[in-house]
């Protein structure tokens, strides 16, 4: 048995290097809520989420006060049960956005509790498909200050030179004249068989802009188009799809079953993009790949490789992990201590229990924005 006796929290704030931008929004640092459930034999799961440039601090209070006073005291194997109990507890504070990235993140701290307890990697412990390795694509191609689209080409050579197969770059913030020389740089980089996927980023607001820059994209066959348009706007994600030969990919803030399966009645994405963070945490994200199957499309998700590295390898419907190299853009790798390794286009599996990485204490004594805070077992002292 596993009975929990405490759910601690805290919120870590941490600068990039250099202000880094996408299609219509800069960045200068990112927040982090973490989460550690403890059981009474003494271990500890990890969860987490991305919060923003700003406000962490309201997914910190989700976790403190609404959702990890319900967990204290129950069995930590009871996933289904306490999902449901958690989510009953968000729905008039809200279905999506922080509070529901407070519940991914303690749902991902108990499946990686329960995989700790059993001994195992995470990705064994749900069931895998993969034994040692999963696709990988790096990501990166972000707008900087200054930064030409020749240097773009150089930063994609380079991942293609550390052995990615597969680029992702960004579109939508120039002009299609501008974007169109990025695109062509890009492909010219990563070579005829590779894959270079585009994120827009919600650039765009209406149809004939999106095909303005799509039919200029079009001549050097994107493996796909994401986030063309804002989340709500599904109808013009369907319309896209539908008058282009791109295939649009989206859904990395979207948050709940029930929504991924508009966006699949309405023909809206070939790819989604669920983030276990994001979504409802490891047990809705399997709800949402094994959904996605039953249409025939396929499930990549957005952002934490150190977390979907194992999503990837126990669903035979996923395609891609999406891998950064580094901590200029996605820095949470700051934040743990061991690092994923990708090898000839391909990410390896981690062999320590559970998630296989734990967060650095000297790290956090340097971005953390509060205390760990805890709830516990009053009972236990």
């Amino acid at each position: 048995m596993s009975r929990i006796t405490s759910v601690s929290v805290c919120m870590a704030r941490v600068p990039l290097p250099k202000p880094t931008s996408i299609a219509a929004r800069t960045i200068v640092a990112r927040e982090y809520c973490l989460v550690k459930v403890r059981s009474a034999d003494g271990l500890e799961g990890l969860g987490f989420c991305y919060v923003g440039h700003a406000g962490g601090s309201v997914a910190q209070v989700g976790v403190e006060e609404l959702l990890a006073p319900l967990l204290i005291g129950e069995e930590s194997t009871r996933i289904e049960g306490l999902w449901q109990d958690m989510y009953r507890e968000v729905l008039l504070h809200g279905r999506t956005g922080s509070l529901m990235r407070a519940l991914s993140a303690i749902d991902i701290a108990l499946w990686d509790l329960n995989a700790r307890t059993a001994k195992l990697p995470l990705y064994r412990y749900i069931g895998c498909w993969a034994e040692t390795d999963v696709p990988v694509y790096a990501s990166g191609g972000y707008y900087l200050e200054g930064k030409t689209a020749q240097m773009l080409g150089e930063e994609v050579a380079s991942y293609v030179d550390a052995g990615f197969t597969a680029v992702k770059i960004k579109v939508g913030r120039l002009s299609p004249v501008e974007d169109e020389e990025r695109v062509r740089v890009s492909r010219k980089a990563v070579g005829e068989n590779g894959i270079l996927m585009l994120d827009a980023n919600n650039a765009w607001t209406d149809i004939p802009t999106a095909v303005q820059y799509c039919e200029r994209f079009a001549k050097y066959y994107p493996y796909w188009i994401e986030e063309p348009f804002g989340p709500d706007d599904l109808e013009n994600h369907a319309k896209l799809g539908a008058i282009t030969n791109l295939t649009v990919a989206t859904g990395e803030i979207e948050a709940g079953r029930w929504r991924f399966k508009q966006l699949l009645d309405n023909r809206c994405a070939e790819v989604l993009q669920a983030d276990a963070a994001v979504c409802g945490g490891i047990s809705e994200w399997r709800r949402i790949a094994h959904l996605a199957s039953s249409y025939g499309v396929t499930i990549a998700p957005h952002w934490f490789h150190d977390l979907h590295v194992h999503l990837v390898a126990s669903s035979a419907s996923a395609s891609f992990v999406e891998f950064f190299p580094d901590d200029l853009v996605l820095n949470f790798r700051s934040l743990i201590d061991r690092q994923l390794v990708a090898h000839k286009g391909r990410l390896l599996l981690p062999t320590d229990p559970g998630l296989g990485f734990e967060f650095d204490d000297k790290a956090l004594q340097k971005y953390a924005a509060s205390p760990w805070r805890q709830v516990r077992d009053t009972k236990q002292g």
